[in-house]
């Protein structure tokens, strides 16, 4: 059980505190609600561009690493199509550090032309080196947009083209600041060697004379249900030939999140997995396979992905991961294959709450999500799974209508 309070600010934010005396360490997460589906598709990176400019230096501190560094401090960040999430740690004693940081953050950046300029080039190179120039690193920018006709999920978080970051000029960055970067469009989880009581104080001095913004209410067009297969080649210098299958699954609180995730692991977790065992071991079709979801918090994919030994058709390959799809739809699951899945499913969760940093970030997705006690509840969700459950998943996603076909051809 992880314990936690929470209060909310007169500006808007939320604020958790998780106390954890037996560590001399604090944590604290600041997740803003915005991603990269809140970007104009035109204007598309912005989100990510962001992750980058808030480390440029903000109103009234040049250089956010030294004076962090200075008390023993570490941070990083990252974006995904629906949040943005800043963290740190530091000795517990130098908590105060951590809040004049990030509230200076808050208020405002410095708007330096020559960071954008660094930041953009920095981003620009990310594009090129992770999504253009590596073998297969443009596969999200071709499926994304083939599974996903209306909803912004149809971008990558890097951007839909390296021009909308090339083009971003001051004005486009302040306004996408001034509307997202506000109290009450984030939240924040302070946890370890704190106290309420001092965490609320931090607060209302730091962060409470911040201006909260307009409210951001989310506009998104709805995807709607998939009634026919989509297909797609592309030729590129790759090693081998690569298959992926994208499926529409459900939203991260839908009821069937769980059970849907759990038959992701059956399909193709690790090396007892129907695909693995089946493709790579028993008709060594594929050097390797795998089925995972993508946790989004609107309606997402489920996902399997493989390379294939030199010399076998895509075709081949692609018919005998049907056959082994086909089988999970039209026959239950027995029960000490999902007690498999559960036990795995819940004893990663169990070790990722051993760390402190992992406590504070599910604390705060779960407070996104609009439960933060999601974090305790998050057990109990795998353990109710049942078969029947995961016959009823897999008849609605594993099935051809509802797929988008990626075939990678190693030139």
């Amino acid at each position: 059980m992880i314990h936690f309070h929470s209060f909310t600010l007169p500006n808007g934010l939320q604020v958790f505190v998780h106390e954890d005396h037996d560590t001399p360490m604090a944590v604290m997460n600041i997740l803003y609600n915005v991603g990269s589906k809140d970007e104009d598709e035109n204007k598309t990176g912005f989100a990510h561009l962001f992750e980058h400019l808030m480390f440029g230096g903000s109103a009234n501190i040049p250089s956010y690493d030294e004076p962090l560094q200075a008390v023993g401090g570490e941070n990083n960040a990252f974006t995904s199509p629906d949040i943005t999430n800043y963290y740190l740690s530091l000795p517990s004693q130098s908590l105060e550090t951590a809040f004049w940081l990030e509230s200076d953050r808050m208020l405002s950046l410095s708007f330096d032309p020559k960071v954008l300029e660094v930041q953009r080039k920095v981003v620009i190179e990310e594009f090129k080196q992770r999504y253009l120039n590596q073998p297969y690193g443009d596969v999200w920018l071709k499926l994304n947009p083939l599974a996903y006709q209306k909803h912004s999920y149809r971008w990558n978080t890097i951007g839909k083209e390296i021009k909308h970051i090339e083009q971003a000029t001051m004005e486009d960055v302040k306004q996408f600041f001034y509307k997202f970067y506000i109290p009450n469009n984030a939240l924040m989880v302070v946890a370890g060697n704190v106290t309420v009581a001092e965490v609320q104080r931090l607060s209302e001095k730091w962060f409470g004379p911040i201006p909260s913004g307009k409210p951001y209410h989310r506009n998104i067009p709805q995807e709607p249900i998939q009634t026919a297969q989509r297909r797609l080649e592309v030729k590129a210098k790759v090693p081998v030939d690569a298959l992926y299958m994208a499926f529409h699954m459900c939203d991260r609180m839908s009821p069937d999140y769980h059970a849907t995730d759990l038959l992701s692991d059956i399909v193709g977790r690790g090396a007892s997995s129907r695909l693995h065992h089946g493709l790579v071991k028993e008709r060594p079709l594929f050097s390797s396979i795998s089925a995972h979801v993508s946790g989004s918090v609107d309606p997402g994919l489920f996902v399997v992905n493989g390379r294939l030994n030199k010399g076998v058709k895509l075709e081949e390959a692609e018919k005998a991961v049907w056959e082994i799809l086909d089988k999970v739809v039209q026959e239950q699951v027995d029960e000490k294959e999902l007690l498999k899945v559960k036990n795995q499913a819940e004893s990663s969760l169990v070790f990722s709450e051993v760390e402190l940093l992992n406590r504070a970030m599910n604390l705060a997705f779960g407070a996104n999500l609009g439960d933060a006690d999601y974090i305790n509840k998050e057990s109990e969700l795998i353990s109710s799974v049942t078969t029947s459950q995961l016959r009823s998943v897999a008849e609605k996603v594993l099935i051809p209508q509802n797929s988008s076909i990626l075939h990678y051809i190693a030139e």
